[in-house]
């Protein structure tokens, strides 16, 4: 993990400055350890790790392809939130998902990034798929179909693709803004604001 973050900060020193300014310290681990307490699930090595190296964002910023990693104070934050609207949707007979579909929110998912409400998630539920990334939609159930194994595997394949091209998940690209920011998208949308968007790194800088 701290290999795949050390690629990730170097691309991103190198061709997006300003975006890498917005990557936080280390958590603290004092917080890191309270917040696993809060949860009642111990993190995974790799999150734990990932936040040794950045505790989320400073601000908001599109440098990481599906959603923005959150803070250790937010992963909490957004796990209460869900874990009381949970509650109080089955309290009133709601919330009940479909046999062999995935629920709105379980207590062992770790929200490790989030926007608009719609969370990557970490599943910690005991099993052969522990550790591995989905997405906790705010109006949909849970799905982990196309996510990764695992969060290494993901930032790993950010990293590989900021330094050799192609996207993430065959989906997510990385583009430069005219203001030079990291920005990912889908394939083919190379505008943003009716402002052209530039592949990353910049071909002059790749070769």
């Amino acid at each position: 993990m701290r290999v795949a973050w050390a690629r990730n900060d170097a691309c991103m020193r190198a061709h997006a400055p300003d975006s890498y300014e917005e990557l936080a310290p280390p958590a603290g681990p004092a917080a890191v350890e309270a917040a696993q307490a809060e949860l009642g699930v111990r993190f995974p090595a790799d999150l734990l790790a990932s936040l040794a190296c950045h505790d989320g964002l400073r601000h908001w910023a599109n440098c990481l392809p599906v959603r923005p990693p959150l803070p250790v104070s937010e992963i909490v934050g957004h796990w209460r939130m869900c874990v009381e609207i949970d509650e109080a949707n089955r309290a009133d007979g709601e919330g009940r998902e479909p046999e062999d579909e995935e629920p709105w929110w379980h207590p062992q998912w770790v929200p490790w990034a989030q926007s608009d409400g719609d969370a990557q998630i970490i599943d910690m539920r005991p099993g052969p798929d522990q550790g591995r990334l989905g997405m906790a939609y705010h109006d949909d159930c849970g799905v982990f179909e196309g996510g990764w194994p695992s969060l290494s595997a993901y930032l790993t394949e950010v990293a590989e693709v900021l330094e050799k091209g192609g996207a993430v998940g065959g989906t997510w690209v990385p583009y430069l803004t005219c203001d030079g920011e990291l920005w990912w998208s889908l394939k083919d949308e190379t505008e943003l604001n009716g402002e052209p968007l530039t592949p990353a790194p910049a071909p002059a800088a790749a070769s």
